[in-house]
């Protein structure tokens, strides 16, 4: 492993083997205390360490608008966070919610170590290294505020964490109002997003999708975020707020959706796949 301090213009890249492949750590040449974190070349993570709140992916913006109009502005929230790379969001939910109790679950414990050597986390972060869906299942009821699902394997979300099993565990840990928040990549027909999509709704009576026009278009291949929950979502502010970003995100509610996913079955454990790869080019590192 090459290392180097997580700060100061001696910034070098860090690179070494974890349990799902090769991590490196990049210094950001235009942020002084940022960093980007791939895996296998595919990008993961990006953290500024002076800033927790800024964002540099735009699927990491469009959760925290979710989490910003969760609550008031500044109350403490109890987050699952289902997936860890850099702990990008973790991070920017201490930062504008103090306070907040939050668990993070990560699979690649080399990976967690690495992050932690050279991106320490603040205090009240919670890491677990164990699989998802285990981890989830362990969680009392009704004791979390939100679950954000952001697990990849390589580019690919796995199978087990797709289903309606699995969103039941994730619907039992929440509290009455909770909501569950999952990112996933997809590209034309969408139908894997559109099987997610369908999935939610069978376990959550509030769901909506939020995706670039070009994405929901098919046009590219690209992020997109599925929230569900057992009350009305805030869509008005949540709206607004994904079509002020750089890249404006649409936000799809119930009639738009159920249009969207109409003859799509939602998916069950005996069926369920790991989302479809990337096509070549997706993604690019400099």
């Amino acid at each position: 492993m090459s290392g180097g301090s997580a700060t100061g213009e001696d910034r070098v890249s860090v690179q070494c083997p974890v349990a799902l492949g090769t991590a490196k750590l990049m210094p950001d040449i235009d942020a002084d205390q940022g960093w980007l974190l791939t895996l296998d070349d595919t990008p993961q993570s990006y953290v500024d360490l002076a800033d927790p709140t800024h964002l540099e992916f735009e699927y990491t913006r469009r959760i925290a608008h979710l989490l910003d109009v969760l609550a008031p502005a500044g109350a403490p929230l109890a987050a699952l966070h289902l997936g860890g790379g850099a702990l990008t969001l973790p991070r920017y939910l201490a930062a504008t919610r103090p306070g907040s109790h939050q668990r993070v679950v990560e699979l690649d414990g080399p990976l967690m170590r690495l992050v932690a050597d050279h991106l320490p986390w603040p205090p009240g972060i919670e890491v677990t290294v164990g699989d998802a869906r285990e981890a989830l299942g362990a969680t009392p009821a009704g004791s979390v505020d939100v679950v954000v699902a952001d697990v990849f394997h390589g580019s690919r979300t796995p199978a087990h964490l797709t289903s309606v099993e699995f969103l039941r565990q994730a619907a039992a840990a929440l509290r009455p109002g909770g909501c569950y928040a999952a990112n996933l990549a997809d590209g034309s027909p969408l139908a894997f997003a559109k099987a997610q999509a369908a999935t939610l709704r069978e376990v959550f009576p509030q769901v909506c999708l939020a995706a670039e026009p070009s994405v929901l278009r098919g046009r590219r291949y690209g992020n997109v975020l599925l929230i569900g929950s057992d009350r009305p979502l805030p869509v008005a502010e949540l709206s607004r707020r994904l079509a002020g970003d750089a890249f404006p995100a649409r936000l799809c509610d119930e009639g738009e959706l159920a249009n969207l996913v109409r003859g799509t079955a939602p998916v069950l454990d005996a069926g369920a796949e790991d989302s479809p790869p990337p096509p070549d080019g997706a993604f690019s590192v400099g």
